[in-house]
């Protein structure tokens, strides 16, 4: 004899979220099936007739109908003429016995092994890192975002529309993997005349971001297990795109100047390539003296080793002239020079590039051919005609102007409200002032402080390979005004009970 039919507990599965979009006849088999396999409706139970179900449901015939009629097509129900409807005896327990199978296979891996237990070395060591967390709201303090509500957006889809018109369908090809000429072209001049360097078109390599040329550094310079150097403390992403390809990342000290030269000589590990912030060091700041640059460059030059350039944010120096960059100081053609627009336009554009001696131009772009092919050219064309028109200077010098008053504020409300906490060091230039933390205060505690007041408190601790030598924060201070800065300060001082 059947068992009963469960109505109600088929309405409530009809409510369900999944099924919510879904035309009423969809949602009644869906439901019936996933009865069927979840085990609530047993082999062999006779369901109700499609008048009956149709009445209790309070929807027509034919939606009742339809739905048996799929059910029956699938194999979950049989329909006997004259007899009713029922639950197929055999394939709905086959289907159960493979679903529940499949969840207890599930339960013993999760069981047996830990998250990621499946996966490669480096596909362990990438799940392990928990990936990168950019910002997607504008926050205080978040580090290293521009001013991106002033950001002349007209004048940028103007020059979009212009460039969809004049190249047409030939920009929803594929592109050059190297980057497109025109932008290539203003790239170089730009470097030339604005950052000292000393580079031709052909030597550009236009990327996605700073992160995709630092993995590609990893790939191509330096060998599993192999070391590389690496300024202590120092960028963190740089040291994780360098561990995940599995190098073997050697610290090596800055002091109030920079990076130590005298280390890199003293350095016996068979490293091939170094990783320096020169302009504005990461996270302190200080600017590379001319002295030790010139001692960077013959280092490399008479060990044959690469120098791995990060001139991230060197456009917004505020005290004085910005030194030229490393890369048009070496005669010797020993640099690996990699800029962004992500910090002086605004980071969703994911646009950056590499200046490559010419011996390594190629293997980059055959390298790059295989990652992601190209960046989208219709951008790539809209930035070149932005650079050519003069718009790009135009907006940096703006916001050097701008960043350099939020600075000043910034500087103030720290010596206002976080006297007692912290020590300010005032760099030369960049988008994020460094806070050393007083005796007594803790940089784990703080931060966790700061966030129930919904401020982002980024820790110098872990920007350190090894043992942290300071504690401390850095406090982003570019994407935010006056007001917000001032306000976000105030918050953070009630936070931390000051």
């Amino acid at each position: 004899m059947a068992k009963t039919f469960e109505l109600e507990t088929l309405k409530m599965r009809l409510n369900d979220v999944e099924f919510q979009l879904l035309d009423l006849h969809q949602r009644i088999q869906r439901a019936l099936r996933a009865l069927i396999l979840d085990g609530a409706l047993g082999p062999g139970l006779k369901l109700p007739a499609t008048r009956v179900l149709a009445t209790s449901l309070g929807c027509a015939r034919d939606t009742v109908e339809n739905a048996y009629v799929q059910l029956h097509r699938d194999g979950f129900i049989v329909r006997r003429e004259g007899a009713g409807s029922y639950v197929c005896d055999t394939v709905g327990v086959e289907l159960r016995g493979a679903t529940r199978r499949r969840i207890k296979a599930q339960e013993v891996r999760s069981n047996a092994a830990a998250p990621g237990a499946e996966l490669s070395q480096r596909g362990r060591m990438i799940f392990e890192t928990g990936g990168v967390s950019d910002q997607q709201v504008i926050k205080a303090f978040a580090t290293g975002l521009p001013e991106t509500r002033s950001f002349p957006t007209d004048v940028w889809e103007r020059l979009q529309r212009q460039v969809m018109k004049d190249y047409r369908a030939n920009v929803l090809l594929h592109g050059d993997p190297q980057g497109a000429e025109p932008l290539r072209k203003a790239i170089a001049t730009y470097l030339n005349l604005e950052r000292g360097a000393k580079c031709s078109p052909d030597q550009v390599l236009v990327l996605s971001s700073t992160r995709q040329a630092l993995y590609l550094c990893a790939q191509l310079l330096v060998d599993a297990g192999k070391p590389i150097l690496l300024e202590n403390p120092g960028y963190y992403g740089a040291r994780k795109a360098f561990e995940i390809a599995e190098a073997k990342v050697l610290p090596i000290d800055v002091d109030e100047r920079g990076i130590r030269t005298d280390l890199l000589y003293a350095d016996r590990s068979g490293a091939n390539c170094v990783y320096v912030t020169p302009s504005h060091q990461y996270p302190t700041g200080v600017t590379l003296p001319l002295e030790r640059r010139l001692e960077l460059i013959n280092w490399a030059a008479e060990k044959s080793k690469w120098l791995i350039e990060d001139d991230y944010d060197s456009e917004f120096h505020y005290d004085g002239q910005p030194t030229a960059c490393v890369q048009g100081l070496d005669k010797y053609q020993r640099t690996l020079y990699i800029g962004t627009f992500s910090k002086t336009l605004y980071p969703g554009l994911r646009m950056g590039y590499m200046v490559l001696p010419h011996e390594l131009v190629k293997p980059f772009a055959y390298a790059r051919s295989m990652m992601d092919g190209h960046t989208p050219q219709v951008l790539q064309l809209t930035l070149a005609r932005f650079m050519e028109d003069g718009h790009y200077n135009a907006h940096v010098r703006a916001m050097r102007k701008l960043y350099a008053g939020r600075r000043s504020i910034m500087h103030d409300a720290i010596g206002k409200y976080l006297g007692e906490v912290v020590t300010a060091q005032l760099p030369p230039g960049g988008l994020q002032i460094p806070c050393l933390l007083k005796a007594g205060w803790s940089e784990e505690k703080t931060i966790r402080q700061a966030a129930t007041a919904g401020v982002q408190l980024s820790g110098l601790s872990k920007l350190y390979a090894g043992e942290p030598q300071q504690y401390g924060w850095l406090l982003g201070y570019s994407s935010l005004t006056a007001y917000e800065i001032e306000a976000a300060m105030l918050r953070l001082a009630n936070a931390l009970k000051i």
